[in-house]
């Protein structure tokens, strides 16, 4: 067969190009049944997978040296292994020197008044023991050069995937110093014009008083309208003024306490006996229980707790009257309970109850619930936060549990105070005020 030279080449071109693309089918079919190809396969995986990883590390470092929040992170033996640049600024420890020492030399703790948190009361010691997030924002850090710096810090556990416990703590904090000195500010405003209304209000409730006086003053049905009306507006004003002068002391520190023991069973009693009026007026029950629902006990233990009588006693007529004001049928129940080291008490209502997403802030200040019943009542919406400072000036704890349509009970915890203790504080004081006596 006579071929041309073209006719070679092409012919040559073809068979070459067929064994090359049975060389790589070949090829292929080898790697694929060896399992090279799988590997070849996972290794560029792999390779992409830990660049990602890497890329995402690099970001994550990159937002958390950005960011102005202080960040640190702790491990289980109490060292720090991580301090971003705001953590750096906002304490005076440079990272270098901060990294792998124990916490507490970098982030020192005080509280309000100055002193120093006790080991079992530090945030960070505290989130790593019950491996819960810790909030604070009343607290302060003293930093490298001895400057106390207002911060406000949020400590969470760190869990790893596949792990039992924790890594240890991550905490984020920022300094809130020219928050807290602007809220000061706002608060000495207040306290002082409170003060210096509660005068001329005080006047101009006493004149109304007068005028409605009929041993004094002789006025129509008409005219008697208006002025029960002026004094009652001119009493809630008084209220509001009293309520914002009392929340402003008590939130710097200037609430007035004389603190002695007192037990909680008479004093309750007594509460709930000057609420009855009102509550009946209404057509409520109003009960004073002592003990759980379990509890059998016929003798009634005493109940000891060391604050100041009048403080308690407001905390206590504040939520009995709130349970009277919110409930439209039904009763108020007001319950007594405790162990060796805690007194509680619980008032519980059958009012239309709390929405979840109020709770969290109803003993803020001036928050109030919005809904009919709330704008029909009137209110400072400072009461609540006043109950609160009170109890927590006592080492105690107030919260409230509510289910709409049910009602909501408050609960107040305080630490109880021992008989003998008691005893030995009542002997205390009254060798105190013989002292007194005799100067």
């Amino acid at each position: 067969m006579d071929f041309s030279v073209e006719g070679n080449v092409i012919y040559l071109i073809s068979a070459a190009a067929g064994l090359i693309i049975f060389a790589v089918i070949g090829g292929l079919i080898w790697l694929v049944r060896s399992g090279k190809l799988k590997r070849v396969q996972l290794k560029d995986q792999t390779y992409a997978l830990s660049a990602n990883l890497k890329d995402e590390k690099l970001k994550s470092g990159f937002i958390i040296n950005a960011i102005e929040d202080g960040v640190v992170t702790i491990n289980n033996d109490q060292a720090i292994t991580s301090f971003n640049p705001a953590a750096e600024t906002i304490t005076g420890w440079p990272a270098a020197e901060a990294r792998g020492i124990p916490f507490g030399t970098v982030l020192k703790f005080v509280d309000s008044h100055g002193q120093p948190f006790p080991d079992e009361e530090n945030p960070i010691v505290a989130a790593m023991q019950t491996a819960k997030t810790v909030r604070d924002s009343d607290i302060a850090l003293v930093g490298k050069n001895d400057k106390s710096v207002s911060i406000s810090i949020v400590i969470s556990p760190l869990n790893e995937p596949g792990r039992t416990r924790n890594s240890g703590v991550v905490a984020v904090f920022r300094d809130i110093t020219r928050e807290k000195a602007e809220e000061r500010q706002r608060d000495e405003f207040i306290s002082t014009a409170s003060h210096e209304m509660r005068t001329p209000i005080a006047a101009i409730e006493g004149y109304l008083a007068l005028a409605l006086n009929e041993k004094v003053t002789t006025i129509d049905a008409n005219a008697r309208n208006y002025l029960e009306k002026a004094h009652s507006a001119t009493k809630h004003l008084g209220l509001l003024f009293q309520d914002l002068l009392t929340s402003s002391k008590a939130e710097d520190g200037r609430l007035q306490s004389y603190p002695t023991v007192l037990e909680m069973g008479e004093m309750l009693q007594q509460v709930t006996d000057d609420g009855r009026f009102n509550a009946e007026k209404k057509g409520l029950g109003l009960d004073y229980i002592f003990g759980s629902a379990e509890d059998v006990k016929t003798i009634r233990p005493l109940y000891y707790v060391f604050a100041d009588q009048n403080r308690i006693r407001e905390v206590l007529q504040n939520l009995i009257d709130n349970a009277i004001k919110y409930t439209m049928e039904g009763k108020i129940t007001v319950r007594l309970t405790g162990d060796e080291n805690t007194i509680q008490v619980q008032v519980n209502d059958t009012g239309q109850g709390i929405s979840a997403d109020d709770i969290p802030h109803l003993f803020q200040k001036f928050y109030r619930v919005d809904n009919s019943m709330t704008r029909s009542i009137g209110g400072t919406g400072l009461g609540l936060f006043i109950c609160r400072k009170i109890v927590e000036l006592y080492n105690g704890r107030i919260w409230v549990s509510s289910d709409m349509g049910k009602g909501s009970t408050f609960f107040i915890n305080l630490p109880r105070v021992s008989r003998e203790k008691a005893i030995k504080l009542q002997q205390e004081q009254a060798a105190h005020m013989s002292v007194l006596d005799v100067r």
